[in-house]
């Protein structure tokens, strides 16, 4: 059983470099765990049925699945469920499709870190319930 006051991560790149980057990166934030990596969106989407992570980190550009397509099946599967794709592409019109696919952050490899971090975190806050009923 997952610690309730952890956040488990999915990490989803086709480069091992950049995986193991962002493992080192994440899991140096206290309450932030890496549950699972995989290299294309095919093996994510099964990854992420079977861990039910926090949240996603997304590449774009992958073999077999794009994130793209891969966020657009994931967002039906499990809809709370943050996505975040960090991406060496920084076309809007990119930027534009993922984020109809429902992609809830864009965040440019070039871009500091903290900025990924910041998206990260801002996006692991609990959002406070609804109450309909409020008169």
């Amino acid at each position: 059983m997952t610690d309730p006051m952890q956040a488990s991560i999915l990490i989803v790149d086709d480069s091992t470099v950049i995986r193991c980057y962002l493992r080192r990166l994440l899991e140096a934030q206290p309450g932030w765990i890496i549950c699972g990596e995989d290299e294309n969106g095919c093996d994510a989407i099964d990854r992420a049925k079977e861990l039910r992570p926090d949240l996603i980190v997304t590449d774009l550009a992958m073999p077999m699945l794009n994130g793209i397509v891969a966020t657009s099946v994931l967002k039906q599967i499990m809809p709370a469920v943050p996505i975040v794709m960090f991406t060496s592409f920084s076309d809007p019109s990119i930027k534009k499709t993922a984020m109809a696919a429902g992609l809830d952050a864009f965040v440019g490899k070039s871009e500091s870190p903290e900025t990924l971090l910041s998206c990260i975190e801002q996006l692991l806050v609990p959002k406070p319930l609804r109450s309909d009923s409020a008169a």
